[in-house]
């Protein structure tokens, strides 16, 4: 009988990247094989799973575009891009002894669009998009309390139907989107809607995958917020809406307690900032605490 057991097979495999130059890129190599061939043993995958796993993953690079990146959404539903934005913020840490901890980050999402404009405070970035009006408020601290002037917010959410404007058609135009400047007391207010919870892409292997395994496929009402100062860790976060439905089943384990806010509701009036509505609307205040970047 051949020598040529499953261990040695292992370590034969690890063996083969021993001249990797570069330290780093030899601890994962190394580390993923001993752990997908630890998989496979555990599970003892048939060639015909395998082979379905392999057309899984073709099928995933197949229906990615720039505007669907199927494989962020895998990453997304595996808890995997939430344990990574983990690591990231334990790893980035820097609060002093005492302080308060910085707001919680959590996925970016694959719906991010670099390049929205700066918009003065106050600007209205819902206008013709569905949905019910929200004034949007808060301050930008660091995690002792200290204003951060000039602190920017790049804001984005889909719409009051759960729709993104990537999603709308094959050249979007952008919507509801928009990047705030904090004044000199850390303060940013805006305009925009209350979204809606939304089911993520499901025509895709993904879709295919949350069906076989009985999944929800939705995501609670949300809006994102990428928050950067100078001197502090740029978050990546979201603000969800408190009684949203699948607020406790968010199929990307991206709902953290700490980021629910009520959407308080208003009847037809003047709002906070002056402006005079003719229609009910909500408001939602949140207060971001950044932490500092590591020494």
């Amino acid at each position: 009988m051949s020598e040529y057991n499953q261990e040695r097979l292992t370590q034969d495999v690890v063996d083969a990247f021993e001249n990797t130059a570069n330290p780093r890129l030899r601890l994962l190599m190394t580390s993923l094989v001993k752990h997908i061939h630890a998989f496979a043993r555990e599970v003892d995958l048939t060639p015909e799973e395998w082979m379905a796993g392999l057309q899984f993953l073709n099928a995933t690079g197949q229906i990615s575009t720039e505007q669907r990146p199927e494989f962020i959404l895998l990453s997304d539903t595996l808890g995997l891009s939430m344990m990574i934005v983990s690591l990231a913020q334990a790893r980035a840490g820097g609060n002093a002894k005492g302080a308060t901890e910085a707001t919680e980050a959590t996925v970016e999402g694959p719906f991010y669009w670099a390049g929205a404009p700066d918009l003065a405070l106050g600007t209205d970035i819902g206008e013709g998009v569905p949905g019910e009006p929200t004034f949007y408020m808060g301050r930008v601290t660091d995690t002792d309390g200290k204003p951060l002037a000039g602190a920017l917010l790049d804001v984005w959410s889909g719409d009051g139907d759960g729709k993104y404007d990537v999603q709308l058609s094959a050249e979007p135009t952008m919507k509801a989107r928009g990047r705030f400047r904090t004044d000199a007391e850390g303060r940013y207010w805006f305009w925009s809607i209350r979204p809606n919870y939304y089911p993520v892409p499901d025509d895709g292997p993904v879709g295919d995958m949350l069906r076989a395994t009985n999944r929800n496929i939705n995501r609670p009402g949300h809006i994102h917020m990428q928050v950067s100062a100078p001197g502090h860790v740029k978050l990546t976060t979201h603000v969800f809406v408190a009684g949203s439905p699948y607020i406790d089943e968010d199929v990307v384990f991206g709902k953290r307690d700490s980021l629910v806010v009520d959407f308080d509701k208003h009847a037809p009036g003047k709002a906070v900032d002056g402006r005079e509505m003719k229609q009910p609307y909500h408001s939602a205040s949140f207060d971001f605490r950044l932490a500092p970047t590591p020494a």
